[in-house]
């Protein structure tokens, strides 16, 4: 606590060593209210895709579908004896014949709302819903493929893992960018701090010949330019927020990047990103401050 008091109050004679003012202070301030303008975006990003993938696993995971492709006239026995499989079928919660306006709707977005399903050799597909226990795939269809030879059982399977894989993988890339903005604000604030010691370097000389060690001249660059990072990283994080707030919004029925926001408890993650912002700007600036001292020492 006292450390963090000193780092706020400072030094009054420390300070006259690192410039209030000039292109050091706006580069960091920028540096930092874009970089955690950015880290909001890469934080929604993430937790975005994290719901989209969990939600695409759990809903998913739940369901089938049975299509059945039959001869009009054997069509409707078809359908029966199928869906007295499934209601025998451990695991199975149940089981539903689509109707021809929900199969329409299921089809609109390909063909237009004017399909005409009558003059179309369109397959009966029937909704499947497990329980919580799970029903014997393999199984089940061995025996539709004797009793319901015109049925295809499709559990999702193929096209749920490559679209769960790729969600988990854009979740993974957002905090991966979130580590690299990380990285280039540090890189960022060092190289100000290297130019506003090289700057100084006369006054810096004058300092040491009056007995100011390094670790003092190099506490008031640390708590400059932690300040600054820090003001800088809290306007960019508003700013990325308010962005953020202001998308539209999404439901289950529209893709992840309408949804592209935060959820109850998840806008408590951009707040973490100023005092990070200022940790990094601490732990840059005093490895900057204290190796460039030593190399003109």
């Amino acid at each position: 606590m006292q450390r963090a008091a000193a780092l706020l109050v400072g030094d009054p004679q420390a300070d006259r060593t690192v410039p209030p003012t000039g292109y050091t202070a706006r580069l960091t301030v920028f540096t930092a209210g874009a970089m955690a303008f950015l880290a909001v975006f890469a934080i929604a990003l993430s937790l975005a895709t994290g719901r989209l993938a969990d939600r695409w696993s759990a809903e998913l995971a739940r369901t089938a579908t049975l299509r059945i492709s039959a001869p009009v006239d054997q069509a409707d026995a078809q359908v029966r004896s199928a869906l007295t499989v499934l209601e025998q079928t451990p695991g199975i919660a149940s089981a539903r014949a689509l109707t021809d306006d929900e199969t329409r709707v299921l089809l609109e977005p390909w063909f237009g709302p004017d399909l005409p399903l009558d003059a179309l050799a369109i397959p009966q597909l029937i909704e499947i819903v497990e329980d919580a226990d799970g029903y014997d795939a393999t199984g089940l269809r061995a025996r539709l493929a004797a009793e319901v030879p015109g049925a295809v059982l499709d559990d999702h399977t193929r096209w749920r893992d490559p679209l769960v894989a790729a969600a988990n993988r854009l979740r993974a890339l957002g905090w991966t960018a979130l580590l690299l903005i990380g990285a280039a604000t540090a890189a960022m604030i060092t190289l100000a701090a290297q130019s506003a010691l090289t700057a100084n370097a006369q006054v810096i000389r004058v300092m040491r010949l009056v007995g100011a060690r390094d670790a003092y001249i190099a506490r008031a660059f640390v708590r400059r330019f932690t300040l600054r990072a820090g003001a800088g990283a809290l306007a960019g994080t508003a700013a990325g927020m308010l962005a953020v707030a202001l998308m539209p919004g999404g439901d289950d029925a529209t893709g992840f990047l309408t949804d592209l926001g935060f959820q109850g408890a998840g806008w408590l993650w951009p707040l973490l990103v100023p005092p990070l912002a200022a940790i990094v700007a601490f732990v840059a600036t005093r490895s900057a401050a204290l190796r460039t001292l030593r190399t003109e020492a």
